[in-house]
């Protein structure tokens, strides 16, 4: 009797594990919203070590794969040391574009995690992309080497 509930109880957990969709949240409102709709090809990029005063930049590229015109009314950054630049003019739909994020290691030191949000009238507003780092000491050279 126990071996029976046993299967049972195996057949119910895997019939409704097989019945789960892989499709992402995202996707699924992506294709029931109309509107524009922002897509970056990746949403965060690593420099890895970089020596403090360097500055490092980026470009995320991203795609408007919404039915109407995305129009970039804003990008905000966590502190001064991160700037950006963005499309001011409206994306048409299917069309690619970018933004670019220079940021200046000056006065920085250890990891360093920057958020970057993009303010627009996509469906997916906000949307927020990061860049990270660890930022070495500089060396210091001795005189006389």
């Amino acid at each position: 009797m126990k071996n029976l509930l046993a299967l049972c109880l195996f057949a119910i957990i895997s019939t409704a594990s097989f019945a789960q969709e892989a499709t992402p949240v995202v996707e699924e409102e992506k294709l029931t919203l109309d509107g524009p709709y922002i897509a970056f090809f990746e949403k965060s990029h690593d420099f890895k070590d970089i020596t403090q005063g360097d500055k490092v930049e980026h470009i995320f590229e991203f795609e408007n794969s919404g039915t109407t015109p995305l129009i970039i009314s804003n990008v905000m950054v966590t502190c001064g040391c991160t700037a950006p630049d963005w499309p001011r003019t409206p994306i048409a739909p299917g069309e690619t574009s970018q933004i670019k994020v220079v940021f200046n290691s000056t006065g920085k030191i250890g990891r360093q995690n920057k958020v970057i949000t993009i303010v627009s009238n996509a469906t997916n507003n906000p949307e927020k992309i990061k860049i990270v780092t660890n930022v070495l000491a500089p060396q210091s050279s001795e005189a006389g080497e």
